[in-house]
């Protein structure tokens, strides 16, 4: 299961949560969590994408001066 999919399903259980909610309040928080675990998939799996579609990108490190001996 990727990473993005564990998202989705914690998202998924926090449906699941709301849905047993014993007031609007716990209702509404299960609801919001499930939204952000979303976001979070979303983000992850674009960020993955862009990763492996630009290729590995390192930045080659300079030094801050160049001493002379």
């Amino acid at each position: 299961m990727s990473t993005s999919d564990r998202f989705l399903r914690f998202a998924a259980e926090c449906e699941v949560m709301a849905e047993f909610s014993p007031s609007p309040e716990n209702e509404a928080v299960w609801r919001q969590l499930a939204e952000r675990w979303r976001k979070i998939a979303d983000l992850f799996e674009r960020q993955n994408t862009l990763g492996h579609t630009a290729g590995p990108m390192r930045r080659h490190r300079q030094p801050a001066h160049s001493w002379v001996h």
